[in-house]
């Protein structure tokens, strides 16, 4: 995810299933072959806590339209199976609970998913989530939040493996039309407790965003932006193009 040529990797972010599951896998595709970091697939969920309400019209959308954990691991599957861009799933506590740690980890890796993001499970509530999706080769990837304390921020840096989330606003996600004027003293001082790579994430939904981004974020996830166009019936693909093109 860290790009060698100090730029952002762009990180699109997809509701699996939203509006049908054809549409989800051809855009992952196209997306991976674009040149994207990763493809951050959503897992629909009837209660999410971080989402807007952009990304909570497609997790009805896509429930409405029969998604489940298993159809979103295959679309998962499908999409990594081309090779051009890890898979990361984004999904809420209660439906791996529900599905069996065990189970969605050995299957997410079965499926070749690359990490797993949890964003309402805290470092100190990680088991048995985290020890399962580890033992199965996943990445476990926790959030920092501009209120975070030193201490929960290394605590975070020190459990992630694969990427650090950090959260550039205080609420859910959305487009913004600014990011805070302390963001990019937020990352550094995320980028200053770990080795890996940051991606930052909530609010990022323009190109001149992603360039203000740069020097001090590893990759930027973009999603009420893309989820947007896709809700309005519109091609994505226009927008990541222009997206990428600020990254590098």
């Amino acid at each position: 995810m860290r790009r060698p040529d100090g730029g952002i990797a762009l990180v699109p972010y997809l509701m699996a299933g939203d509006p049908d599951d054809r549409t989800t896998r051809e855009l992952g595709k196209r997306f991976a072959a674009a040149g994207v970091g990763a493809i951050e697939l959503g897992v629909p969920y009837s209660d999410p806590l971080a989402d807007g309400p952009v990304i909570q019209r497609a997790g009805r959308r896509a429930l409405d339209a029969g998604a489940t954990v298993e159809t979103c691991l295959e679309t998962a599957a499908d999409i990594a199976a081309e090779q051009g861009a890890p898979v990361v799933l984004m999904t809420y506590v209660n439906p791996v609970l529900h599905y069996g740690p065990e189970r969605f980890a050995a299957d997410a890796a079965q499926a070749g998913v690359a990490g797993v993001i949890v964003p309402d499970l805290p470092v100190e509530e990680a088991a048995p989530v985290a020890p399962a999706l580890r033992a199965a080769g996943l990445d476990t990837v926790f959030l920092v939040a501009p209120t975070s304390s030193a201490p929960r921020v290394a605590a975070a840096c020190a459990a992630s493996t694969g990427f650090v989330y950090c959260v550039t606003v205080t609420g859910i996600t959305g487009s913004r039309s600014a990011l805070p004027a302390d963001v990019t003293g937020l990352l550094d001082r995320v980028r200053a407790a770990t080795a890996l790579p940051v991606a930052a994430g909530f609010g990022i939904s323009r190109p001149d965003q992603l360039t203000a981004l740069r020097g001090h974020a590893d990759a930027a996830v973009v999603g009420s932006a893309i989820v947007g166009r896709i809700e309005q019936g519109d091609d994505p693909s226009a927008l990541v193009k222009e997206l990428l093109s600020a990254c590098r």
